[in-house]
């Protein structure tokens, strides 16, 4: 799967001379957490987020007036907060390589591009919703978690078990145990029950780690 399937289209934008008021303004009424940034050709020159506008916004404990206070954050732009060096992907980007990206860099969102052009945004809600998915979270099934030892033909043996007793296999992932000789498997199925997934994992020389109705 790729960024382009998953991605926010037509994502709002600002200029560089937009005020911070206005800009706070622009996320609370669309009830997002960045800006990518514009300049007046369309190429993007930065990107602002919620707290560096929250960090630039007045402490209680100054002894400015209100009047002063409020001029001199009027004068504040979005190009003298913004962060240009911006971190971006393009749109044939696989899913896995952006969410990398994201944790590497500890950032909540990348801006998504086709050449010089800004075409959408991918965050960390988009890939919440795609691991909700993943694992079938809107899916009703009999959830089960087991251990096995890592090894060819394990997901095959598994998913062979599983169709000759006519289940459904609604979702399923892979992730490695403490021991990286040992991998967990997470999968959703439908139409079997609880003493025929208990065969199985017998049969697979594997370990139930938790299982129920969902």
């Amino acid at each position: 799967m790729l960024v382009k399937e998953r991605m926010s289209r037509h994502p709002i934008t600002i200029k560089p001379e937009t005020s911070l008021y206005d800009a706070l303004r622009i996320m609370r009424e669309s009830k997002i957490r960045r800006l990518p940034v514009l300049d007046e050709d369309g190429k993007l020159v930065g990107i602002v987020l919620e707290k560096d506008l929250l960090y630039a916004s007045p402490s209680p404990a100054t002894s400015l007036s209100v009047y002063e206070l409020n001029y001199l954050i009027s004068r504040i732009k979005v190009e003298d907060l913004m962060t240009k060096n911006v971190i971006t992907v393009a749109e044939d980007c696989p899913l896995e390589e952006a969410a990398r990206i994201m944790v590497d860099n500890d950032i909540g969102g990348l801006p998504v591009m086709r050449g010089d052009t800004l075409v959408g945004m991918i965050t960390e809600s988009d890939l919440f919703k795609i691991f909700l998915e993943l694992l079938g979270a809107r899916t009703w099934g009999l959830r089960v978690t087991i251990k096995i030892r890592e090894g060819k033909g394990v997901l095959a043996r598994l998913t062979q078990e599983i169709a000759v007793r006519e289940g459904n296999i609604v979702s399923l992932g892979t992730f490695w145990g403490d021991d990286p000789t040992i991998r967990e498997i997470a999968f959703k199925v439908q139409g079997l029950d609880r003493p025929t997934i208990e065969e199985i994992v017998t049969n697979l020389d594997a370990e139930i780690v938790d299982i129920r109705d969902t």
